[in-house]
């Protein structure tokens, strides 16, 4: 494993893609770990959050600010402010943002993934928060990544709806 000498420093700028609700920092790049882990800091605004998904990479989700509610392999859970969730590679999984403020989280992906590319792409395809099923599968092939609904809503605690 050849990690690198690091320093990611707060006011580095961040990614912005308003069209999905994302700030998006990234704290440690791919090439400075031999493509092992990358590591961001999120920022979803309110009511925003991924359409349910599953990739080979495991995702380790610290939740530093605010509430999700979180699916994992059909089950819903709230994480709140210093929670941890892990999700294993392959299993099908969504969060969204739960309160009228933006909320925060670190997440580390293993092995690495080239997250600036990856979320300025989810954000192109999906433009103005609408959902294409079919750009949405073509840009997930390129990715690896299986999309298998809607993003979920913050008024909805049980599977389902």
């Amino acid at each position: 494993m050849s990690f690198s000498f690091l320093h990611s420093k707060e006011q580095e700028p961040p990614i912005l893609i308003p069209q999905i609700g994302l700030t998006l920092h990234v704290r440690v790049p791919p090439a400075a770990t031999g493509n092992v882990l990358t590591a961001i800091e999120t920022v979803n605004a309110p009511g925003f959050g991924p359409p349910l998904h599953r990739h080979r990479e495991t995702e380790i989700f610290y939740v530093l600010e605010g509430r999700y509610l979180f699916e994992v392999d059909g089950s819903r859970f709230t994480a709140n402010v210093g929670d941890v969730v892990t999700v294993p590679g392959g299993e099908a999984h969504a969060f969204v943002n739960i309160t009228d403020r933006p909320a925060r989280q670190f997440i580390q992906i293993l092995p690495a993934l080239d997250a600036s590319a990856f979320f300025l792409g989810l954000g192109d395809v999906m433009r103005d928060g609408k959902l294409d099923g079919d750009a949405l599968n073509a840009f997930g092939r390129q990715w690896h990544v299986e999309f298998l609904g809607p993003p979920l809503r913050p008024d909805c605690p049980h599977a389902g709806c």
